[in-house]
């Protein structure tokens, strides 16, 4: 959840920058409301995250206040404000997190995003063959 991450980042545990150089931060948020997700995107932006990241995965809202079909503003519209004039893939309404299949996301593997063909591929292994004696 965007929220756990944004926490995490005002205590001692918090990831060092360094480490979103050239990531894909994949999110996704339950409950609240759309102007908490909008106020933690920004802190995530003016804490320096956003401008190193190299792509975006959102994943499907769920029970979020302000995002009921036909609200404005939608998530998209969110998302995009918060990046500005960043030139960076975003692929939204992924299912994984408390959506859908919840598909898994390995952590610290390259990936490819596409946002024009919707894909998210994975470049390596997501995990490594069992050693045997």
């Amino acid at each position: 959840m965007i929220n756990r991450i944004v926490l995490a980042q005002a205590t001692p545990f918090a990831l060092p920058l360094e480490r979103f150089d050239g990531a894909v931060l994949f999110w996704e948020e339950m409950g609240g409301l759309a102007s908490y997700v909008w106020s933690y995107l920004q802190v995530m932006r003016h804490s320096g995250i956003l401008d190193r990241i190299s792509g975006m995965v959102v994943g499907v809202p769920r029970e979020i206040g302000g995002l009921e079909p036909g609200a404005s503003p939608t998530l998209p519209e969110i998302v995009l404000d918060v990046l500005g004039d960043r030139d960076i893939p975003v692929l939204g309404n992924v299912e994984f997190g408390h959506a859908g299949p919840n598909l898994p996301l390995p952590l610290g593997i390259r990936v490819g995003l596409d946002a024009q063909e919707r894909t998210l591929s994975l470049l390596e292994p997501a995990v490594a063959p069992h050693a045997t004696a």
